[in-house]
């Protein structure tokens, strides 16, 4: 088959891959990009491959960077903008279930394409629109199947990571994992504790982003992949009830997904950092989620204090009340924001008082004088005193006498 139209994320690069082609080498755009064009989705990244070896890439085009040549990738300076081409190539020997001992550079585009993951991601298109299509990676769009190509437990030997690739593009294009392929996943489960963490992470968020997360979740159960995975993996009975419950709204975020989960299944602060320090999240996302997951139950209970408003935020705040209507409630967020906006201080720094003026009205310092200020303000968030430097100094006095 053949595009008429090429979206603009590819116009830039068809000029180079002409070059290349001028030069009695094939060249064609390749992977996510060609699927997402079928599919009329966004494109993202545009990835071009090439029977020209990086030696001969490089003497074709006058400027060029050897981003990752023993790999075959060259990154092409063309007419003020960067390409990243790759050699068509082989591998073998995948010792860690992830990275290929060797890298054989090839001629054909279909040793290349046999490499790849999924027919839906073997798809070549030439610069003219043309579409190679060499494992019925099109019919398979078209019946919504993600599908290994060729040996689905070679290609999970290959890079163990890609059965999360599979559950990830299974929720994302709401697509049904092949028998054939499903079956080599719960197979082949295990070797997900052979990839770092890091790399599960991402496509897990991935996956619940995705249109169709609960479906996502549910793979993962059904193929044993949860099983090996941080922490989830001794919450099985608890995300085998959640699949059941329905999504009212698509997640948006990480902090929406974990704070989804947190709040769905039940777990406290200590519970969250526990989580997200086994799934190496940064400090930031675990206070976020914390803070998130913590409103959204007070929100849900109509027991959201001021003081709560206060340390949660109006970023948080607004990420609450969206997972909030995630689990099925009205939306709350302007109200909350409202409330928010009539706090009498937004931040400690809003106080008007602080530590040096308590010191020179005669307080001693210590560790007294920092729980003194932590006193006044949260009587000041809580309305019971005015937030003005008179009144906080007679206060703190009083405070500090009795």
């Amino acid at each position: 088959m053949r595009i008429e139209k090429l979206p603009a994320a590819f116009i830039g690069a068809q000029q180079v891959l002409q070059v290349i082609e001028e030069h009695g080498y094939e060249a064609y755009f390749v992977g996510g990009s060609v699927r997402d064009t079928l599919l009329n989705l966004p494109i993202h990244d545009v990835d071009l491959a090439t029977s020209a070896y990086p030696a001969e890439i490089k003497q074709i085009f006058p400027r060029t960077i050897d981003t990752g040549i023993e790999h075959g990738t060259v990154t092409v300076l063309h007419h003020k903008h960067s390409y990243e081409i790759t050699t068509f190539r082989t591998e073998s020997g995948y010792q860690d279930y992830r990275r290929p001992d060797q890298v054989t550079f090839v001629r054909s585009l279909k040793e290349d394409l046999m490499r790849r993951d999924f027919t839906v991601n073997a798809l070549a298109m030439r610069e003219n629109g043309e579409v190679i299509d060499l494992f019925s990676g099109i019919s398979d769009l078209h019946h919504h199947i993600i599908r290994a190509v060729g040996n689905p437990t070679e290609r999970f030997h290959e890079d163990a990571l890609r059965m999360m690739r599979a559950v990830r593009f299974g929720s994302q294009l709401d697509f049904t994992i092949e028998a054939a392929t499903m079956a080599a996943i719960q197979t082949n489960s295990p070797l997900l504790e052979r990839i770092a963490v890091e790399r599960i992470h991402v496509e897990f968020v991935k996956m619940l982003l995705g249109i169709a997360p609960l479906r996502g979740l549910q793979q993962m159960l059904t193929t044993d992949l949860l099983r090996y995975v941080p922490v989830l993996k001794d919450e099985i009975d608890s995300v085998t009830a959640l699949v059941k419950r329905p999504l009212a709204q698509q997640l948006v975020d990480e902090t929406q997904v974990w704070s989804w989960l947190a709040f769905s299944l039940g777990w406290d602060a200590p519970q969250i950092r526990k989580t997200l320090q086994a799934w190496k999240s940064s400090k930031q996302l675990m206070a976020a989620v914390t803070s998130v997951t913590m409103a959204v139950r007070s929100l849900l209970d109509h027991q959201l204090t001021n003081w709560q408003l206060y340390e949660t935020g109006a970023q948080n705040l607004a990420t609450a009340a969206q997972v909030a209507v995630v689990l099925g409630h009205a939306d709350e967020n302007q109200s909350l924001q409202q409330r928010y906006k009539q706090l009498p201080i937004h931040n400690k720094h809003e106080l008007a008082i602080n530590g040096k003026q308590l010191i020179q009205a005669g307080i001693k310092p210590g560790p007294h004088l920092g729980q003194l200020l932590n006193q006044l303000e949260q009587q000041v968030v809580a309305g019971t005193i005015a937030n003005e430097q008179n009144q906080l100094l007679t206060a703190a006095q009083t405070q500090s006498e009795a």
